[in-house]
């Protein structure tokens, strides 16, 4: 587990200047970055990706990479490249630290005094921090929420969950503090399962039972079995690693899909709702221009039957004369 230094949300000293996003304004930023790529230095840039909303991180990735490529400068088009899209639930995340610097410092304070009490085996302190824990987790997820959906991009009871989980794991691991104190989070986090959930008392962790080491035969085949076995493992190892990436990489993909596919309905649906309304405002106007039609015919009607009396009244008057 990381031990590095947790300085607070935003940015770690000398590093980069924090990029302010409102609770609504992500989007307009990303807006802006769009208009007019930024070849500026690579950490501001990754600063707006992570700040615009997901659906739009793949163009304006594209576009600034593209800028940074075409001013020369392939190590910074490389790493905007391949910098990963985040998931919803992750850039919601991201935008408590981001809005809410102030909250999130306070956040991180608790994760330090819980870690702290739990190496110290300190039940009182345990029992206190855990019931301030749930209570902030659940405030500050459902502070997420009310930012993501004022800027446009509501989250569903998954992602909301996802959030959770993020928050429980930067108060568990001081590796995670530090991932969502960035700002740059491209997917949820997961608490550590041995940290506990609060109220009972902390107890050492069990001891392992020693276990016989296994004794390879001595002499040059003994030697040559070791190194096989050693280079299987390896290979084995390689493998399994290389298939969880590819794992992964897929999950992370199909959460941006889907999350893609649940944005695309809601636009549609409203969509059909506009749509519904102005077929209804149309009829409407349907119905008053045939009122207003029948209405003109009857008022044509009486004026030529007018004009037929009056015609016959003169033809009479002219016979007379």
């Amino acid at each position: 587990m990381s031990t590095r230094r947790e300085d607070g949300p935003g940015r770690k000293d000398g590093d980069r200047g924090p990029v302010p996003v409102g609770s609504a304004g992500s989007a307009g930023s990303a807006g802006s970055a769009e208009d007019a790529p930024s070849v500026g230095p690579v950490e501001s840039v990754l600063d707006l990706l992570y700040a615009a909303p997901p659906s739009d991180f793949v163009s304006l990735r594209e576009r600034h990479a593209g800028a940074a490529r075409s001013a020369g400068r392939k190590e910074d088009a490389r790493r905007l490249h391949a910098a990963r899209r985040p998931t919803l639930a992750a850039w919601a995340a991201n935008l408590l630290t981001r809005s809410l610097p102030e909250e999130s410092r306070r956040f991180l304070e608790l994760g330090r005094a819980l870690r702290e009490a739990y190496r110290a085996l300190d039940a009182d302190g345990l029992k206190e921090l855990s019931a301030q824990r749930r209570s902030v987790v659940t405030a500050l997820s459902r502070q997420a929420a009310d930012l993501a959906r004022e800027a446009g991009h509501p989250l569903s009871e998954g992602a909301r969950r996802e959030v959770e989980s993020t928050l429980l794991a930067v108060l568990a691991d001081p590796a995670a503090a530090e991932q969502w104190a960035g700002g740059r989070l491209t997917g949820s986090l997961t608490p550590p399962s041995e940290f506990p959930s609060g109220g009972g008392r902390a107890g050492p962790a069990p001891r392992e039972r020693p276990t016989r080491p296994h004794v390879p035969p001595e002499g040059p085949a003994g030697d040559e079995l070791a190194e096989r076995r050693r280079r299987r493992r390896q290979e084995e190892q390689a493998r399994a690693e290389r298939a969880a990436e590819r794992a992964a990489r897929e999950a992370h993909d199909r959460r941006a899909e889907r999350e893609d596919a649940d944005a695309a309905s809601r636009r549609a649906g409203d969509a059909v709702d506009r749509a519904r309304e102005e077929v209804s405002a149309a009829e409407r106007r349907l119905r008053e221009a045939h009122a207003e039609l029948a209405r003109a015919e009857r008022e044509l009607g009486t004026a030529r039957e007018r004009e037929h009396t009056t015609a016959q009244a003169l033809d009479r008057a002219e016979r007379e004369a």
